[in-house]
């Protein structure tokens, strides 16, 4: 069933969302720290488990499916513009440091497209 699945993406999120809590504890930071990663992380290993078993029902994959196309993009952006108030804020390593990733992860798309490639 397509609920199944969307019931299985709620409890990895929350469960991502709960791990980044308790990770942001531990390091000492009053916040979320990789959540929404955990979260896609379970989400990816608990799906690719109960694909190996035979478990996974194609109409619940689709409930998986849905919310990815709709809600977990959202989610993302939402973390993303986090990460900016917060390098904002902490000067301008951060912003360089941010600056240089981005850049050379542009530079790294036509790289890695090629790869896999006869």
């Amino acid at each position: 069933m397509i609920i199944y699945g969307v019931a299985l993406l709620a409890f990895c999120f929350l469960s991502g969302k709960l791990l980044g809590f308790i990770l942001g504890h531990i390091i000492g930071v009053d916040g979320d720290v990789g959540g929404v990663g955990f979260a896609m992380l379970l989400l990816m290993l608990i799906t690719l488990y109960l694909r190996n078993k035979g478990w996974m029902k194609p109409e619940t994959n689709q409930g998986i499916l849905f919310w990815s196309f709709m809600y977990l993009p959202i989610i993302v952006a939402m973390a993303a513009t986090q990460n900016v108030r917060a390098a904002i804020s902490g000067g301008p390593v951060a912003l360089i440091v941010g600056a240089v990733t981005t850049l050379t992860g542009f530079f790294l798309v036509p790289l890695i497209s090629k790869i896999g490639r006869k």
